[in-house]
């Protein structure tokens, strides 16, 4: 029979392994993103908040707070730095108020966590109040990664369109949501349990959303492509008209300039006529 440390090192391992395609998940639309060199529409407060928990979890796992948590150290710090990138994608490619509103919260969110970390070493002097402190935090962050994809939920059903909610991304939320609270129950640990349910509810609810709006998110795609290839073709008559119109007026002119040629030679033939006379 499966003792409750190894089924728990095990669940951890799963979580592992889900919290890295949750991580990777974005790549795709960073990609899109390099390609096009703009964020579009994608909005940076998943990602900004995803690096707040990351920093949150990191510290929850350090052994004067929590001993024993290498997996939650690991998984967390990795992730932190994954996203970290994501995040200075997002500042290189965007534009203006969105790029300082970034920035703001970048910055802030380094300098409060700091804060909060040398508070809780300093004045908090057991590691179950430690725990607890940084738990009841870590899960309050959790949840609002969770739900900060909640803008975008409703971006999604004002427009009927999943275009900038990634699959991958509703996916991996949900397997690291269930991994990692199975990992909780053994023993229970309510601080990663909690925001872990709440994150596999919430993934349910994007994938419903996208399984409703898919077909109608295509049909948007598509749309867009052929005004796209109408456009492109119109560009493409006009600079055709332009090139017609071009030929046709040095035609003339080359014309023009034979007729005054034909002239020239003609008077000066009748002259040097009229002259042998």
């Amino acid at each position: 029979m499966v003792s409750p440390n190894t089924l728990r090192t095990a669940l951890g391992a799963l979580g592992n392994i889900a919290s890295a395609f949750l991580v990777l998940s974005p790549m795709p639309t960073f990609y899109r993103v390099w390609k096009k060199g703009s964020v579009e529409q994608f909005s940076p407060i998943p990602y900004v908040v995803t690096v707040i928990n990351c920093m949150i979890w990191v510290l929850y796992g350090v052994p004067v707070v929590h001993p024993h948590s290498t997996l939650v150290i690991t998984t967390s710090g990795s992730g932190l730095v994954v996203e970290l990138f994501y995040v200075l994608v997002f500042l290189f490619y965007s534009q203006g108020r969105k790029r300082l509103l970034v920035l703001i919260m970048l910055i802030a969110s380094i300098i409060i966590v700091g804060i909060f970390a040398l508070l809780v070493i300093m004045l908090v002097h057991t590691h179950e109040r430690r725990s607890m402190i940084v738990g009841i935090l870590g899960g309050a962050s959790s949840i609002s990664m969770y739900a900060a994809p909640l803008s975008v939920m409703k971006m999604v059903i004002q427009t009927k369109s999943v275009e900038y909610m990634p699959l991958s991304l509703s996916v991996a939320t949900f397997f690291n949501g269930a991994c990692w609270g199975g990992y909780a129950l053994i023993p229970f640990d309510p601080y990663i349990c909690i925001p872990s349910v709440v994150g596999v509810l919430l993934a349910i609810v994007q994938l419903l959303l996208y399984g409703m709006y898919y077909k109608s998110t295509q049909s948007q795609i598509a749309a867009r492509r052929r005004k796209e290839e109408m456009a492109m073709a119109e560009v493409a008559v006009m600079r055709d008209g332009d090139n017609k119109e071009g030929e046709q007026s040095v035609l003339c002119v080359r014309i023009a300039i034979l007729r005054q040629l034909s002239t020239c030679l003609f008077y000066a033939l009748l002259q040097n006529k009229c002259g042998v006379r």
